[in-house]
């Protein structure tokens, strides 16, 4: 479990590819300080498994599901990474819940400089409409942040000068997609809710009344 508060900004070393799967050697400082082999760090968003370590490196492997789902497949040696260990039990939270299972892709489509804020503009799929709302919660690439508004496909965020500073978000270019991970609370009731209307009863008013159990 996560928090989308980002911890420090890794650096892409290596890559080992495969046909829809790699290895990825990330150059770090902060987060290495107290992670063992078998922790899970999140990378723009997206949680791995530690399964090297060394005093300046991680190494984690990237299964198939993740290199579809996600834009870690686009990285190459020298990529920017969002870093963040897994929350401690007895840590602060400061974020919102981040599991580090990303739903899919957005796209940043604009951005622009808004007094000490930058607007940025995000394309979701249609098919993830249902989990956004204006002041809710949502996870680009990792980053915990806000949706201060939404029309149609698109959302709109805006990040204050740290978050400017101690992520990659502020460097991303129109047409690069981001990592995007909804607000798992909103997840679970539209599945609880979405589950209900396919609950078949053979429970009717005339069936109530011949039992008794309204007059």
């Amino acid at each position: 479990m996560f928090t989308g508060i980002v911890e420090e900004i890794g650096t892409v070393l290596r890559i080992e590819r495969k046909a829809k799967s790699f290895t990825v050697h990330i150059q770090a400082e902060k987060i290495l300080e107290d992670i063992q082999l078998g922790d899970s760090i999140a990378v723009n968003g997206v949680c791995l498994t530690a399964t090297e370590i060394t005093r300046s490196t991680f190494q984690a492997d990237v299964m198939p599901e993740t290199f579809n789902v996600t834009s870690l497949s686009m990285l190459s040696p020298g990529s920017k990474v969002n870093l963040e260990r897994a929350i401690a039990a007895n840590g602060r939270f400061g974020g919102h819940f981040v599991s580090g299972h990303v739903d899919g892709t957005g796209t940043l489509i604009s951005k622009k400089s808004m007094e000490n804020a930058l607007y940025m503009v995000i394309q979701i799929p249609e098919k993830f409409q249902v989990f956004v709302m204006e002041k809710g919660s949502i996870a680009i690439d990792g980053t915990s942040l806000t949706i201060f508004e939404t029309d149609s496909e698109k959302i709109t965020i805006s990040l204050v000068p740290h978050t400017q500073a101690e992520t990659i978000l502020a460097e991303k270019n129109i047409g690069d997609p981001v990592n995007i991970e909804f607000d798992m609370f909103g997840k679970y009731i539209y599945h609880m809710l979405e589950s209900r209307k396919e609950i078949k009863t053979e429970i009717t008013m005339d069936k109530l009344l011949e039992n008794g159990f309204i007059g």
